[in-house]
């Protein structure tokens, strides 16, 4: 059978339906431009949840390589960024997902950053979750670190490798694995954007991991 090839146009279309089929994104706020795959979203919206969620439906369609995230979050509002750190700073207390007094935050115009260290990637996600969803946040910038024990770069990569052929998302066949001084340095090539974070998620899990570069390459058959 032969392999249907999806044009530029072809994905631009299914990221617009995308869009619609989504109750997250509001696609008349969102312009969408293709070139070779590469999926650019530009256009000025109200939240940073849109911004996210218009990201992760472009990153879902079938033939989508990457995307550049280009859209901007309004600023203005009655809310200060005192009041936006106040409740940034209680929505952190109130999650048992992150280590308590270990994360810092800043505001400026309704930018968060996060600094501080934990123990394990879920950690930090679980702290830009619990702030990226807050009535006039902007973006959250990330500057949490990881902190592990030392690990052996053999057991590490080997530990990986064997997730990765757990993973019933993931081809292990087409990823390699390069684990340095607690880095992790993925490369290769998967079919779909789903895949590729499948592959990252699998390598943070990992005991000894403090940073993950994920250069697979996303190329649909």
């Amino acid at each position: 059978m032969a392999t249907m090839i999806r044009t530029d146009v072809d994905v631009q279309q299914d990221v617009l339906d995308e869009f619609a089929w989504d109750p997250e994104v509001e696609p008349t706020e969102v312009g969408v431009q293709v070139e070779d795959g590469i999926v650019t979203l530009t256009g000025t919206i109200d939240s940073y949840l849109t911004k996210l969620a218009a990201e992760h439906a472009a990153q879902r369609v079938d033939g989508v390589r990457a995307v550049a995230n280009d859209l901007i979050v309004k600023w203005g509002g009655a809310r200060t960024d005192t009041d936006v750190a106040k409740a940034a700073a209680e929505a952190l207390e109130a999650n048992i997902a992150v280590p308590r007094e270990r994360i810092e935050i800043t505001v400026k115009e309704g930018k968060v950053t996060l600094t501080g260290a934990v123990d394990w990637e879920y950690q930090r996600t679980a702290a830009v979750n619990g702030v990226r969803h807050l009535r006039s946040v902007r973006e959250v910038i990330n500057l949490i670190t990881i902190k592990q024990p030392r690990v052996s770069a053999a057991e590490v990569k080997t530990g990986i490798e064997r997730a990765l052929v757990r993973s019933a998302e993931v081809d292990a066949g087409r990823i390699h694995v390069h684990a340095e001084d607690g880095h992790v340095h993925l490369t290769g090539m998967v079919r779909a954007w789903p895949e590729k974070q499948e592959a990252t998620l699998a390598a943070w899990r990992a005991k000894g991991v403090t940073r993950v570069t994920n250069d697979i390459r996303v190329q649909p058959i």
